[in-house]
């Protein structure tokens, strides 16, 4: 961030009297820009013990399978959201049984969470970010082109849960060290 969305000046990263990390700062007019994670919501809808994915066609990750899943957005609720996802990515409509996984994101400050769903009828096609959509037995699921791992990780808690018919809420961590720069 370089300038202030308040009245245009410049900021400084600095930290907050009564705070204890840095911030944006405006050198004017001493607004503090408080930036925080951002949320993605999204489903792992299921048809008759199959589960829907979609191929992206869009970066990051292009061409790989994926959730149907996407940043929330002002005034939804994360349900909202995961549904709405669903709809736009796989053009599939679904009834949400419940969080399913939660999972942290911290290196690229995000939160990822995907709600059980049932699919509320077997149609389904390729959103406008997707190159295509596929209902996938669990035993054909396409792990090697699995986009991201908290979709894989998703991925292999609905297996091994289906295979024990419960599904817990499943909140974790992803955690990848960040490169140190030599100087």
């Amino acid at each position: 961030m370089k300038f202030c969305s308040s009245c245009g000046h410049p900021v400084e990263s600095r930290i907050p009297a009564g705070d204890n990390r840095p911030r944006y700062v405006c050198t004017h007019c001493e607004t503090i820009h408080y930036q925080n994670p951002r949320i993605v919501a999204g489903t792992v809808p299921v048809w008759e013990r199959k589960v829907l994915l979609c191929r992206r066609a869009i970066e990051p990750r292009y061409g790989y399978w994926t959730l149907p899943a996407g940043f929330m957005e002002n005034a939804e609720t994360t349900e909202e959201a995961a549904a709405r996802e669903t709809l736009e990515e796989a053009m599939a409509e679904v009834s949400l049984v419940g969080l399913y996984t939660m999972i942290h994101v911290p290196h690229i400050d995000q939160v990822h969470m995907f709600y059980l769903a049932h699919m509320t009828s077997p149609r389904f096609g390729a959103g406008e970010e997707s190159l295509e959509a596929e209902l996938f037995e669990l035993d054909r699921i396409p792990w090697d082109d699995i986009s991201f791992p908290t979709v894989r990780r998703t991925l292999e808690h609905f297996v091994e849960d289906m295979q024990r018919d419960e599904f817990p809420l499943r909140v974790s961590d992803i955690r990848h060290r960040m490169k140190q720069r030599s100087s």
